[in-house]
């Protein structure tokens, strides 16, 4: 099966420590900086698409509209080790 998922760019940020795309399924998994990590499901395929596209897009920013505070997704808190 092919495995579309991207690690996006390490990018300075005060929240987001990794985040890992997947624009064919429309799945976010975002680790924070303070060790918690969540996937988001139904997130716009379009909108990642634009992430991968735009280098100097701030990740909490993209975050926080695009998984958060969207409607349209679904939430997944995962614990790490």
């Amino acid at each position: 099966m092919f495995n579309a998922d991207f690690t996006v760019t390490r990018r300075t940020s005060d929240a987001v420590a990794q985040l890992i795309v997947n624009p064919v399924r429309g799945d976010v998994l975002v680790e924070f900086q303070n060790g918690y990590a969540y996937q988001y499901t139904n997130v716009s395929r379009r909108a990642i698409l634009n992430l991968l596209a735009n280098k100097n897009m701030s990740l909490g920013f993209w975050v926080n509209n695009n998984c958060i505070n969207a409607k349209r997704t679904n939430t997944l808190s995962l614990q790490l080790v």
